[in-house]
């Protein structure tokens, strides 16, 4: 690892963890950095905290677990993004590109306006499944018109506009007031109600699925040069797409299963990242990682608090300044065609 890498991620680690320990004392409550530790450490078996039960919960069971699992969907949205825009050689490429995302959406709404499972499948399993059903479709239809890279992506967009169908038409028949309101706010990303459960879930897929790309970084390097060129370098094309869209489809699926669909991270911070740490997937991908966590965490922090006490969806917020990167990213391509 080059100096200026470990530099990189060094100063984003320790700026992921700043970042939480301030984010956690943000709020109505009066809470403090040292009682954030404090608690922290108490949980952790180093102590007693001293802190007083209802602040001690406030930190431990409400704004720890939400902000973790701010930076655990920041994280793995922004892995995803960059591997989906090296796998598919498209620079607009996401997480979302493979309509897992709308799955998402269709399977909860299923749930919750439908009652699919009579009570015994929560909203984030109706995700889940809803997520696994899309993601096969578009294995399936990309497989049927040949596997191309291309074929990938006009099939996630097929898929993207059934199951956004289906969500809309689902809501807009069967839905009450009240109901459509709950499903809209989820639907643009919220990370309200975390809890550890969540947290560990996402993050021990993150991890899992991290170590896969990174075991992959000089295919997805070999990638960059096309499918032609990875070839010739001795890559299984095939077989090694299969597994990184396989892996990368699955840690989005939980994420959204959890936190709703949260757009344009996996689109605007694997630019922004390889700017500092370059192309080569070894340095990116972790960079990445630390760069969307830190993201997120800020995001959501400004989400629950700008109009409080009403909180704006994450995916608002993301997108608001997704939108000018975006056009950003068009217009690069523009310039260098």
């Amino acid at each position: 690892m080059s100096p200026r890498i470990a530099l990189l991620s060094l100063g984003g680690l320790a700026a992921l963890l700043a970042s939480i320990a301030v984010a956690v004392t943000i709020g109505p409550a009066d809470i403090s950095t040292a009682d954030v530790w404090t608690s922290v450490a108490a949980h952790l078996g180093l102590g007693d905290s001293g802190l007083p039960p209802l602040r001690d919960g406030i930190v431990w069971d409400l704004r720890m677990p939400r902000t973790l699992l701010a930076a655990v969907c920041g994280a793995g949205l922004a892995v995803c993004g960059a591997v989906m825009q090296s796998l598919l050689r498209n620079p607009l490429a996401d997480p979302f590109v493979l309509g897992v995302s709308s799955g998402a959406s269709t399977g909860a709404v299923a749930v919750v306006v439908l009652g699919v499972g009579g009570g015994a499948v929560s909203l984030s399993s109706g995700a889940f499944l809803g997520a696994l059903l899309s993601f096969g479709l578009v294995l399936l239809l990309s497989h049927v018109l040949g596997g191309s890279t291309d074929r990938v992506v006009l099939s996630g967009v097929a898929a993207m506009q059934l199951f956004s169908a289906l969500t809309s038409f689902v809501v807009l028949t069967s839905a009450d007031a009240e109901t459509t309101r709950g499903v809209l706010f989820w639907l643009l990303g919220s990370l309200t109600g975390a809890d550890w459960g969540q947290v560990a879930l996402c993050a021990a897929v993150l991890a899992v699925v991290l170590a896969v790309c990174l075991g992959h970084a000089r295919t997805l390097d070999a990638f960059a040069f096309g499918a032609e060129a990875a070839a010739g370098l001795g890559v299984h094309v095939a077989r090694t797409r299969l597994i990184l869209l396989s892996v990368t489809a699955l840690l989005t699926a939980v994420l959204v299963s959890c936190a709703g669909a949260i757009g344009f991270v996996g689109l605007v911070l694997p630019h922004a990242t390889r700017a500092l740490a370059g192309p080569g997937h070894a340095r990116l991908l972790p960079v990445t990682a630390l760069t969307g966590a830190v993201f997120l965490v800020w995001v959501d922090t400004a989400a629950r608090t700008v109009l409080d006490p009403q909180e704006v969806p994450v995916g608002v917020v993301t997108s608001l300044i997704g939108v000018p990167a975006f056009v950003a990213v068009l217009y690069r391509g523009r310039s260098k065609a």
